[in-house]
């Protein structure tokens, strides 16, 4: 019996091997980075305008800062279908202008804040714009770059890409709450109008590649290529979710004081890791490096959930950012591996929407947990779901091991 058919090329050739990634995927880092400033300088303004200058309640809060999280994965199978059938160019450069579009939006809601509940719902819409924008920009930047350095260098890419979204969150967060003091709300937007200009402009010269002429597999197919290592994702994903939504949460309750060193143990951990192992997915295989990593996020987050001093939550948190750093790469190896080229920017955006509903889902979850059990909880509970990615990692490493290389 013939095994499971495996897309990926075959074995690359020393000279393959040799190929500097970085240089051919350096422009679609780069405007991701600038394009990802415009989500990253917002989250801090959002709530405070929505909440001080609107003066409407924090479960409107919530709706505005999550309608984006909510369009996202809605987007992905669209931007995966844009990527493989009008190329990955077309694909990143909508979604730039989509960006242009939502902080437009975000302009248009200044103009009516005495009537807040018009002024919150074209805000809304402007996060639905940016979720569409965020989708097809990232689906569109990892097949364009996975067919620039080929697909024996995905998890380089992923791992590039992953530092640019990141370190764009990292460096727009603090930039956007210091324009909000100094320029407002009005600053916030302008400001998120011009990172995607600048972005398309960054890739405007640079040439795209053309969409692939064989036939692509229906998006039903392609999903059921990736639903393990999707499934991978989204486990791996839930402890990166709860150190975000829940770590200040954590410090309050334990008086602690600023959880911002957390953050930093996480940030730092995770660009880190990809620096110094982004290339190991690609070299010994994406299970094997997820299998280890998820190991160490698992410890991460018992940590946290022991903690009886912050010292200890930084080290969980660097745990975590250190052992989901090199997931994400991990399983989005073995995706491309299971799905042919034609099909490569469905197979992305079918992936990254695994990551998009894990977040949406372990907040509320997690939240309710924290309710009923105290917000350390959380933590084990992180465990627990870092663990089942473990178990998919093992059964990922099951084909390739069982698989004859013959018929």
């Amino acid at each position: 019996m013939s095994p499971p058919k495996d897309f990926a090329s075959p074995a690359p050739t020393a000279a393959t091997q040799a190929v500097n990634v970085v240089p051919r995927i350096f422009p679609i880092v780069l405007a991701v980075f600038a394009s990802f400033l415009a989500i990253g300088i917002a989250l801090p303004a959002l709530p405070l305008h929505v909440h001080d200058r609107l003066g409407l309640s924090t479960l409107m809060v919530g709706v505005v800062a999550g309608a984006q999280f909510v369009a996202a994965p809605l987007t992905r199978a669209w931007a995966g279908g844009l990527c493989d059938t009008r190329g990955s160019k077309r694909a990143v450069m909508t979604g730039f202008a989509l960006a242009v579009a939502s902080a437009l939006a975000y302009l248009a809601s200044l103009s009516m804040v005495d009537q807040p509940e018009a002024s919150v719902a074209v805000l809304i819409a402007g996060r639905i714009l940016l979720g569409g924008a965020e989708s097809l920009v990232v689906t569109g930047a990892l097949s364009w770059g996975v067919g620039l350095a080929g697909p024996q260098n995905a998890g380089k890419v992923m791992a590039w890409v992953g530092i640019a979204m990141y370190g764009a969150y990292a460096a727009g967060a603090p930039a956007g709450m210091a324009l909000y003091q100094q320029a407002g709300f009005h600053g916030i937007a302008l400001a998120g109008m011009l990172a995607p200009v600048l972005a398309l402009l960054v890739l405007a010269g640079i040439k795209g590649l053309p969409p692939a002429s064989a036939r692509r597999i229906p998006f039903y197919k392609v999903l059921g290529a990736v639903w393990w290592p999707g499934m991978g994702l989204a486990f791996s994903s839930v402890g990166f979710g709860v150190i975000t939504a829940f770590i200040s949460l954590l410090f309050t309750a334990k008086e602690w004081g600023s959880p911002s060193l957390a953050f930093t143990a996480f940030g730092i951990a995770f660009i880190g890791a990809r620096l110094l192992f982004g290339h190991l997915p690609d070299r010994i295989g994406g299970a094997r490096v997820a299998l280890v990593c998820v190991l160490i996020e698992a410890a991460g987050q018992l940590c946290i959930w022991q903690a009886a001093a912050p010292l200890l939550v930084y080290a969980g948190a660097a745990l975590t950012g250190f052992g989901y750093s090199l997931a994400f790469p991990g399983f989005g190896v073995e995706a491309v591996k299971r799905t042919p080229p034609q099909s490569r920017g469905a197979a992305m955006g079918a992936y990254v929407a695994f990551l998009d509903i894990s977040l949406g889902l372990t907040g509320p979850l997690a939240g309710a947990l924290a309710g009923q059990h105290g917000v350390s909880a959380v933590y084990l509970a992180g465990c627990g779901a870092v663990s089942c990615a473990l178990v998919i990692a093992l059964r990922l490493l099951k084909p390739s091991r069982a698989n004859p290389t013959t018929n």
